[in-house]
């Protein structure tokens, strides 16, 4: 049996590679992702102080860091039994949607933009972001390094830091907003608004009207029919900070609706010894393997999910695009991966909404931005939306506020079993008899760079060890010696 390894896979945040097995044929009998990469943060933050933990986890990852700070802000908020005051909750919300902005910015530019501007064919030096920029203009560029310029520039004013940021604390925020900054963070909101429509723009001109790529989206093999997960708020409208976890089928139609203490009854965690990441999957529906369909209980929890599981966006433009791209795919749910890139940039739009609609906020600059916690801690569990799918911190603590569990699920973890579903599908479509190219396995990896992976964060394993292989070379790159722990 042939085997054909992409290692490393690209465009992602973290290390990976792809594993194909061929038949006899040149057909694809069997495909994997794999991730080789550990990350412990479960097992060191025990014997931490809870209130550590906002400042802890959100260096797991620099490209998400707010979703976990606002994951684990919440999980402290739900130890110490605290509501936070309306004024705390607007500024959380105004830096995820700030972060969002900036966050779908780099994967549709930077990520997937050059599988669809360049072309997936396109020579792999070609498909980046300057790539792009050639195809598109240096205007394009400017814009997208302008918008990520000020929105650092926002989260470090609000966050306290441009990356890692800081300022949410248990029982609220570490600071306030003054009316100086309100008025820059609305006068670049209204600049971000702008953004994403002209970016959902760039998207109909480049992607949509052009029927190869949309052939390409809405080809069987990067189709699968799974549960989709997302946060809505009390109308079943997308949101990214705050609402209940709602769960519909294949068929559109809602399984289950919960509150984010309540997750360990809907959902578990399988292992495979070949990967260090888990795969959740839905209890109530169990694990039947890597397959698709109502009996089985794998998920997805990607932007696409999220409008699968809502009933709309709650900002007017974003739901417009919302109607349209259901209008055009034929409906909801859609279940095209490749879709996703489309629902990523309508969020993005919704989150520069939702940005302006909460710096308008009179309270935002209210004084009452935290309240210090006074009861014992015990435990709490925080979910928001990350970029990439559903993020869960669940921290217990004995008496004296110190970690003694910590789980984490991440939105990549929640999508592992369909990435590697995708994986496999889309390699079993494109690889015929042993004829392999590099632009084939570009569209291979496609398949997983949809998902916006980020392996730094969600990697797990069972019993948490991992073997550490040191190698030492001479001036000449000449190996004299090697080191191995098990």
């Amino acid at each position: 049996m042939k085997k054909v390894t992409i290692d490393p896979i690209t465009r992602l945040e973290g290390h990976g590679k792809i594993e194909i097995f061929l038949d006899d044929q040149g057909n694809v009998a069997d495909a994997y992702l794999q991730v080789p990469e550990l990350r412990g943060f479960e097992k060191f933050c025990q014997g931490r102080p809870v209130e550590e933990m906002p400042r802890i986890t959100p260096r797991i990852c620099g490209v998400c860091p707010e979703a976990h700070l606002m994951a684990s802000a919440k999980a402290c908020d739900a130890v110490y039994n605290v509501e936070i005051p309306r004024t705390a909750k607007l500024l959380r919300e105004l830096l995820y949607s700030i972060f969002y902005v900036t966050d779908h910015t780099t994967h549709f530019y930077a990520l997937a933009g050059p599988d669809f501007v360049v072309g997936p064919d396109a020579p792999k030096e070609q498909r980046n972001i300057l790539g792009i920029i050639h195809k598109v203009g240096v205007e394009v560029g400017g814009k997208v390094v302008n918008l990520r310029g000020f929105c650092h520039e926002l989260i470090k004013q609000i966050g306290g830091k441009a990356v890692h940021p800081v300022a949410a604390v248990p029982g609220g925020m570490s600071k306030g907003l003054s009316k100086e900054l309100q008025e820059e963070v609305l006068k670049y909101g209204k600049e971000a608004v702008e953004f994403g429509q002209f970016t959902i723009q760039l998207f109909n001109d480049i992607v949509l009207k052009n029927q190869g790529y949309v052939d390409l989206i809405l080809s069987d093999m990067f189709a699968h029919q799974t549960y989709n997960m997302g946060l809505v708020d009390e109308n079943n409208h997308v949101n990214f900070y705050d609402g209940r976890i709602r769960v519909v089928g294949p068929d559109g139609k809602e399984f289950v609706k919960f509150e984010a203490k309540d997750y360990l009854k809907h959902i578990e965690e399988h292992v495979e010894p070949w990967s260090y990441l888990k795969f959740p999957f839905l209890k109530n529906v169990g694990w039947k393997g890597f397959v698709d369909g109502m009996d089985s209980g794998v998920y997805k929890a990607t932007p696409l999910s999220r409008l699968n599981a809502s009933d709309g966006m709650a900002t007017p433009l974003a739901n417009e695009e919302h109607d349209r791209m259901y209008k055009t795919l034929g409906g909801k749910p859609v279940h095209q991966t490749l879709a996703t890139h489309w629902a990523r940039i309508i969020e993005l739009l919704y989150a520069a909404e939702r940005w302006v609609e909460l710096a308008e906020d009179p309270d935002i600059t209210g004084p009452d931005y935290r309240v210090v916690p006074t009861e014992t801690p015990k435990e709490g569990v925080g979910v928001v939306e990350a970029p990439r799918g559903t993020l869960y911190h669940h921290y217990k603590t004995d008496e004296n506020g110190m970690i003694q569990e910590a789980n984490l699920i991440v939105g990549t973890t929640n999508n592992n079993a369909p990435i590697n579903m995708s994986v496999k599908k889309a390699a079993m479509g494109l690889i015929k008899n042993g004829k392999v190219s590099d632009g084939l396995l570009n569209q291979v990896e496609m398949a997983f760079r949809a998902y916006d992976p980020c392996l730094g964060c969600a990697t797990h394993t069972l019993p948490g060890q991992m073997p550490l292989i040191v190698h030492i070379f001479d001036s000449h790159r000449n190996r004299v010696e090697s080191f191995q722990r098990d």
